[in-house]
């Protein structure tokens, strides 16, 4: 990896076309039927890192804001009805 935090190699893929999204080597190979594979990872090792960036809260999905009462409040008043489900 770079000082950057981005991997040097982030062009890297493999057969599929997958690279590995912690260090941009190309991915494992799919498991063998029954099997077990790192994948999309190239390794159990980056799957752990990129777990562990998760448990760090590194990561986020925004959230949204509750709907806002007013909204519905300042339609009826307006005359028209809310919209029904």
């Amino acid at each position: 990896m770079t000082t950057s935090g981005k991997p040097e190699d982030a062009g890297k893929t493999d057969s599929a076309g997958l690279a590995c999204p912690t260090c941009g080597e190309p991915a494992a190979p799919p498991a063998e039927k029954g099997g077990r594979s790192p994948r999309p990872f190239c390794s159990r090792r980056c799957a752990d890192i990129d777990l562990g960036r998760w448990f760090q809260e590194r990561y986020a999905i925004p959230a949204v804001e509750g709907a806002d009462d007013s909204i519905v409040e300042s339609l009826a008043g307006a005359g028209r009805p809310p919209e029904q489900e």
